[in-house]
């Protein structure tokens, strides 16, 4: 198997300049901005905007990570995009929000960039997709020469972690996402339908954003943790697996992963990795949070239906909303790819016969008003 570099540099603080030295040493890790940008190319930066977050709060790619890396780009003669389709509905409005709330559209105004603000999905074929031989994409894909991923570092409730593969999936236009969802509810499915993404985006280089990550109830709920690294790699496939090993996680915890080692696409280990800059001893955190997400799937088809509800009401986790901390905005209930989220006195309740488990209410809920609970049984069940 072919081995991979993959650009670990130390970096502590948003502080501009100590930002920017690193994303300059990043590329002089991998040989060199010229070896994969050329002079005049447009390139889009693949952000993860997942909803109106400040920066502070670590659920999104930051703006002064991303107003270096533009500077970069721009500095060398490349002309730079800065997109992605977040959570809930592609609308130039919804983008709107999301800039600001976010601190991009700052950067834009600062550095020259340009918003991207098309909101057109295209289908295109995907030969390499082992589930999604064809996709639709966001055309901003299309309309640019290289793309470069721009993850954070961030555990997820339902994928346990979101980095350099999963961000791709932010090229799937809005609500789309939910109907990927749908039909591939059992996360073995869907963590190869992020794969599959990840390989028809092709992104040229993928950074990851891991000053401040994000551990615990990811990717929005969680809380913020200093890491102090900057990674990058051609391969975002290898690139996850240092970060994942940098958070104290078995990269095969990780189902992205798993579903790249049995592709043959990486081993999961550091074993076909270079790793230029740092020594990741350095970074290991043995103490970061990672949700339980873990469940266990006892039921079958020919069982009864009261006792398959009644074994997976003791089984499966569940989503529980916070009555008192919810605003009634029912992103929840828009975003729920089963729709089975109604909103009753202005407050969510869930059919949870219907629910498939995806966690996206909890995802994008802008308050934390979605907690996931894991009935005592599961816990027993899934105990290392």
């Amino acid at each position: 198997m072919e081995r991979k570099k993959v650009s670990l540099v130390e970096c502590r603080a948003y502080e501009y300049t100590l930002v920017k030295k690193s994303i300059v040493e990043s590329f002089h890790n991998l040989g060199g901005i010229e070896k994969y940008i050329n002079k005049g190319d447009k390139v889009l930066l693949k952000l993860n905007l997942l909803m109106k977050k400040k920066p502070e709060e670590a659920a999104t790619t930051h703006p002064v990570f991303t107003k270096a890396l533009a500077e970069v780009l721009i500095e060398y003669g490349a002309k730079v995009v800065i997109g992605d389709s977040p959570g809930g509905p592609f609308s130039e409005r919804m983008l709107k929000g999301v800039y600001r709330v976010c601190g991009i559209d700052e950067i834009a105004n600062e550095t020259g960039a340009t918003l991207n603000y098309n909101t057109n999905g295209i289908v295109v074929p995907n030969p390499e997709g082992k589930y999604l031989k064809q996709l639709t994409i966001a055309e901003m894909i299309k309309e640019v020469d290289k793309v470069i991923s721009v993850s954070k570092l961030k555990t997820h409730g339902f994928a346990v972690f979101t980095g350099a593969v999963k961000n791709m999936f932010g090229i799937v236009p809005g609500l789309i996402k939910a109907e990927y969802h749908l039909t591939m509810p059992e996360i073995e499915e869907f963590s190869d339908a992020l794969v599959d993404t990840c390989l028809c985006g092709k992104p040229t280089l993928s950074f990851m954003d891991g000053i401040v990550g994000m551990e615990g109830h990811g990717p929005s709920a969680g809380e913020p943790r200093e890491i102090g690294v900057v990674l990058a790699s051609t391969s975002p496939y290898h690139l996850d697996v240092i970060a994942t090993s940098i958070i104290n996680l078995k990269p095969v915890e990780v189902p992205t992963i798993k579903r790249c080692i049995e592709r043959n696409i990486c081993t999961g280990t550091l074993e076909d990795i270079d790793i230029i800059g740092e020594d990741i001893s350095k970074f290991i955190l043995e103490d970061f949070v990672i949700p339980e997400s873990r469940t266990i799937k006892l039921t079958s088809d020919w069982m009864p239906q009261f006792v398959k509800t009644f074994i997976d009401n003791r089984t499966r986790p569940r989503p529980i909303f916070s009555h008192d901390a919810c605003i009634g905005c029912k992103d929840c209930e828009e975003a729920c790819p089963p729709k089975v989220i109604t909103m009753e006195n202005n407050r969510p309740f869930a059919n949870l016969e219907g629910c498939i488990r995806c966690f996206c209410c909890q995802e994008l809920c802008p308050k934390k008003a979605v907690n996931i609970h894991r009935p005592w049984m599961l816990r027993k069940m899934t105990k290392f």
